[in-house]
């Protein structure tokens, strides 16, 4: 048995020592050959053929539930938990009100969430810094957490949750004018307003001064009055009184535009998101820019489990019920009758108007609303005529 392993071992010997060894140089030409094909990028040739998946992410489809799951790519988003302070227990009452009885429909579940306590007045003046970018379970927008440069300020007047506008980083500085601008902030821009009407006679300078004030702070996230703002500006978070928190435009992508800001009315008019221009008080405060997480709307959630886990129960066609719970409902087999597509209550669901806000609608119902959001025919571009 030793034998037979020491002539093994002596034939292997021999084979490892007729094999040449491999020349020095041609080990350092082939790892210099190597490193310099992983260092060798072009970048024009990348950016020539970037796709718009570079902006989701997308998975190997290795499960039915992710085979169609896409999400936006936002690497800048913290990935750690929210300040324990500005936040509280979300507690869910499945649509019920307080009698029990169900009146929102498809809501119930879903995963334990925490509210983040996000300041929609901006009250607090003076730099504040943009620490990091956070997602916020409970709205499409992402929040920004923002810390107060005063020394004196404590709890939630040094820290805060705002809302993130597009492009908003960490390091960023916002700063809110809500209580009006600094004395001193601008030279000579005491002299342009005189209790909150403007000179119709400017000098050059105070021309110049109101210039610097507009480079100064129309900067994304920065909260102004609407008679600082000039027309064409894209605003968030706008609010509809003087001391009241921003109740419009705050989802994701959202924005509105400042359409009229003439000197001595006493409203702005300002276009929303949904195409409808309404009057608000000049002294209403919004902030400047588009909501973050324009991308939002185009996400996939891929599977219904996903839809659960966001506290929302499956919903039941109508033609699939009884005929005592919904008009739809009855029949031998599948029927879908001659009536016309009408909710579980009665109300039509398919182009039938139900309500009139505006100026068409009932007397003094909306006496803000200058025109109406674009529908049907108008909506798609056509001509209502």
């Amino acid at each position: 048995m030793l034998a037979s392993v020491r002539g093994s071992l002596r034939c292997s010997l021999a084979l490892l020592s007729r094999v040449a060894p491999r020349p020095v140089h041609a080990v350092q030409s082939r790892s210099y050959a190597a490193e310099v094909w992983k260092k060798s990028t072009n970048s024009e040739t990348q950016a020539a053929f970037v796709r718009t998946e570079t902006l989701f992410k997308t998975y190997k489809p290795i499960t039915p539930g992710i085979r169609h799951l896409k999400r936006p790519l936002n690497l800048h988003i913290w990935e750690g938990r929210p300040v324990r302070l500005l936040t509280v227990a979300r507690r869910r009452k499945g649509g019920r009100n307080s009698q029990g009885v169900i009146t929102v429909r498809h809501r119930g579940g879903g995963h334990r969430q925490r509210i983040r306590i996000v300041d929609f007045h901006r009250n607090e003046p003076g730099v504040h810094d943009v620490v990091r970018i956070e997602y916020d379970p409970g709205r499409s927008a992402h929040i920004a957490l923002v810390c107060n440069r005063e020394q004196n300020a404590e709890g939630t007047k040094k820290w805060s949750y705002i809302l993130a506008t597009e492009g908003m980083r960490a390091g960023d500085q916002v700063q809110s004018f809500r209580q009006g601008i600094p004395k001193g902030f601008i030279p000579g821009f005491d002299d342009v307003f005189t209790e909150g009407k403007e000179d119709s006679s400017q000098t050059s300078s105070q021309t110049l001064a109101l210039g610097l004030l507009r480079t100064l702070t129309l900067k994304p996230g920065n909260v102004l009055p609407l008679k600082l703002i000039p027309p064409g500006t894209i605003i968030h978070n706008i609010s509809l009184k003087t001391d009241g928190p921003g109740i419009l435009v705050r989802s994701a992508g959202s924005y509105g535009q400042i359409i009229s800001n003439a000197d001595g009315d006493r409203y702005v008019h300002v276009q929303l998101q949904s195409g409808e221009v309404r009057k608000v008080l000049k002294n209403c405060c919004a902030t400047i820019g588009r909501v973050s997480n324009g991308l939002w709307k185009n996400r996939v959630l891929g599977k219904a489990g996903r839809a659960r886990w966001l506290g929302r129960r499956p919903s039941v066609r109508g033609v699939a019920m009884n005929a005592n719970d919904h008009p739809h409902g009855g029949g031998r087999g599948k029927s879908k009758s001659d009536k016309h597509p009408v909710s579980i209550w009665g109300w039509g669901t398919k182009g039938t108007r139900t309500r009139k806000p505006g100026p068409k609608g009932p007397k003094n119902s909306n006496k803000m609303v200058i025109r109406e959001r674009p529908r049907g025919v108008e909506k798609r571009g056509g001509s209502t005529s």
